[in-house]
């Protein structure tokens, strides 16, 4: 007898929530915003339209199925199974901090407060959870195989992101190491920089696309289901030792971005998860690519 479906519905804790936690009461944090010019009801508010949301997503769970509810900071502690069927509720970003804890579970992403959101991730509204589940059932409907990002270091450390991976110094000192290409013919080229930015066709909607607008690139952005990675070196510096050749450029499905660290330390996080970094140091070796992981979003 196989197992009915577990919906594993996944949130975060609501501003109100953490404003909440560190002034003890809602009148404490009342009075904290007001002392700078804002009002509570603002961010209560948008917490309501998350805790209704929450609500009627579970609601619309089908009785037979199993569930469960995941906040942002269990994630790494939580065990997916491969007959779950998960449920983003919230924001674009939250999509892509469950993404690498999968392994092709099909995934929903609902829309917490429309309006806030660019919707790129959470396509859905709450009102349409109780459709998307049963589709989401028949494995393979209407699924889009989004691409990711990976780094794999020489020690075996390994990261994988939806959107971007950022390697750099801690602190926001410059970074230093010599970064190649696979195939490219030429010496890989000694850098000082504010670090590389490493990303995939979903990534392009967000901080990729802002250094790729400032930057003026003729570089073509990938679709969120193309297997081609863009990257770029951010504020290179050149100097007597240091070059501004290779500044960015975009890597096929096989092909590969590798730096090596000339540097006492570099970290290595994915979509903005700080707390979830590759730490390198001297003489270590780390190789970007597309991910031969997929994220199945419900489209």
């Amino acid at each position: 007898m196989s197992l009915a479906p577990r919906a594993v519905l996944i949130h975060r804790t609501t501003e109100y929530e953490e404003l909440v936690a560190r002034h003890g009461t809602h009148g404490q944090a009342a009075f904290f915003l007001a002392s700078r010019g804002r009002d509570v009801e603002e961010v209560a508010d948008r917490h309501r339209r998350v805790r209704r949301a929450l609500a009627e997503v579970t609601a619309a769970v089908p009785l037979t199925w199993r569930r469960t509810t995941v906040e942002r900071a269990d994630l790494e502690r939580f065990l997916f199974a491969p007959e779950d069927l998960v449920v983003v509720v919230g924001q674009d970003g939250l999509v892509a901090n469950v993404a690498k804890y999968l392994a092709g579970q099909p995934v929903i992403g609902i829309d917490a407060d429309p309006g806030r959101n660019p919707g790129v991730l959470v396509r859905h509204r709450p009102r349409d959870a109780a459709r998307l589940l049963t589709a989401a059932e028949a494995v393979g409907t209407g699924c889009d195989e989004l691409t990711m990002v990976e780094a794999v270091a020489d020690d075996t450390q390994r990261l994988v992101a939806l959107n971007e991976i950022y390697l750099g110094a801690p602190g926001h000192q410059t970074a230093r190491y010599r970064l190649g290409l696979d195939g490219d013919g030429g010496a890989a080229e000694a850098q000082a920089s504010s670090g590389v930015l490493v990303g995939t066709g979903t990534g392009a909607t967000g901080w990729l696309r802002s250094v790729w607008r400032e930057r003026g690139s003729a570089l073509a952005l990938p679709a969120a289901t193309e297997e081609r990675l863009v990257w770029f070196v951010r504020e290179a510096w050149p100097s007597p030792a240091t070059g501004t050749r290779l500044v960015a450029g975009e890597l096929a499905a096989s092909a590969a971005l590798t730096v090596t660290v000339e540097s006492d330390r570099l970290v290595a996080f994915g979509d903005g998860v700080e707390s979830d970094a590759l730490r390198l140091t001297w003489g270590q070796t780390v190789r970007f690519g597309v991910c031969g992981q997929r994220l199945r979003l419900l489209g």
